[in-house]
Order: C-alpha cells, then sequence, then structure tokens
C-alpha cells in the first residue's frame, strides 16, 4: 500500500490551517503598513502560501482585512462577554473583566495598531463597515459592561460615574499601551512587550482602573488575580 502524500499547506488541502496562516501573516502586515501599504504578495510570502491560493479564500485585500476584523473583535467578544455574564460580584467581575481584556491584547500586542488603522479610514463605505463591527462585537461588551457598571454602583460599591465616559476611558488605557509600544521602547529604552513590562503594566492598569471606580479602591488588591 502506497503512503499517502502530506498536503501543502499552500494547497486547497487543508483549508483550515491555510486561512489560519493568510489570517495570522494579514495582521501582522495590516499592523505594519495599514490597509492602503500591506500587499497581498507579502501576505501570501508569510504565510508560505500562493497567491493564487490566497484569493482562492479571500477574493481581494479588502475581504482579507475584513476577515482580519472580524477574527480581531470575534476573540475579544468571545473572551470578555463570558466574564461580564458570569455570577461575580460587581467589583470582582469588573477586574476579572479588564484582567481578560488586558491578557487578550497582551497576546496580540499588533491588534491595536490594525484596529487604529481602521479608526482612521474614511469615506461611506468604512462607516458602513464599522456600523457592521460596532453591532457585532462593541454592543454587546458594551450593553454588558454598562449593566455592571450600574449594579456596582447601585450598590454602593462603585462611585456614580458616567459610563459613556468611563468605558471609553477604560480601554483606552489598555489599548494605548501597546499602539504606543515602539515610542516607549524609544523613549525609555526598555522593552515594554517584555514579560516582566506587562506584569507590571497589568497591576498598574488595575490599580488605576480600581482607584478611578471603586469606592474602596485599596480593597481591591486582594482581586486583583
Amino acid at each position: 500500500m502506497k503512503t499517502p502524500r502530506p498536503v501543502r499547506l499552500g494547497s486547497r488541502g487543508k483549508p483550515e490551517q491555510s486561512q489560519a496562516a493568510i489570517l495570522k501573516a494579514a495582521i501582522n502586515e495590516f499592523a505594519e503598513h495599514g490597509i492602503a501599504g500591506a500587499r497581498t504578495d507579502a501576505i501570501a510570502r508569510a504565510a508560505r502560501v500562493n497567491k493564487a491560493l490566497l484569493y482562492y479564500y479571500f477574493k481581494d485585500k479588502e475581504a482579507i482585512y475584513q476577515a482580519v476584523l472580524d477574527h480581531v473583535f470575534s476573540g475579544l467578544r468571545d473572551t470578555v462577554v463570558p466574564v461580564l455574564e458570569g455570577n461575580l460580584p460587581p467589583r470582582r467581575k469588573l477586574l476579572t473583566y479588564v484582567g481578560a481584556y488586558f491578557d487578550y491584547i497582551a497576546a496580540n500586542p499588533c491588534f491595536p495598531r490594525v484596529v487604529q488603522g481602521e479608526w482612521i479610514r474614511t469615506g461611506t463605505d468604512r462607516v458602513g463597515q464599522m456600523k457592521r463591527v460596532a453591532r457585532s462585537y462593541f454592543q454587546p461588551i458594551y450593553q454588558r459592561l454598562g449593566e455592571v457598571l450600574r449594579e456596582g454602583i447601585a450598590t454602593g460599591e462603585f462611585r456614580p460615574i458616567d459610563a459613556a465616559q468611563f468605558i471609553p476611558s477604560m480601554v483606552a488605557i489598555i489599548i494605548f499601551y501597546f499602539s504606543a509600544a515602539p515610542i516607549i521602547k524609544t523613549l525609555m529604552k526598555v522593552d515594554p512587550l517584555a514579560p516582566e513590562r506587562i506584569a507590571e503594566r497589568r497591576a498598574f492598569v488595575l490599580d488605576f482602573i480600581s482607584a478611578a471606580l471603586f469606592t474602596h479602591p485599596l480593597q481591591a488588591r486582594g482581586d486583583r488575580s
């Protein structure tokens, strides 16, 4: 009996692996160059597939970019929504949510640069794209996070903050660190993405948010796990 020939990654015989490789390469390419400067041949080369196979799965660069956005935001939603739907008390739930959000970005530090590139794009088509992203991914998180904040305010655990102002500020303190990592490295002469720096930043973010939100922030130190 003949031994079956292994299917190459660059063929149609391993669609899941091939598409995953293309997405991984595309995330890096879009983070580095934005959609305008990204090149499909560079994506194909990094994914170790030929361009014909790339276009077999994705009709054009815009389709790859949309798949990248869906991958990034669906991963975030699937990470944090179960936390927000859990049965923890508001204080612990909020800290667990922040930690999960931070860990997701820390594990994928180029994601913020991909997302930033999307924010600055303009035009009617892009507005429609962002409406889709907001409905599918942001709205479920925003609604549940708002519920947690309202519950914490009602029980006296949280200060009576404006959720519409607090939520984007809370996200920004996580995201900015990673999007600004190249600048931080230049200014401070340290690697902001080194494991020890990431751990320091995570602890700082939790302390900062607890100080801004909790009525007794020092009590949050025991909840930082």
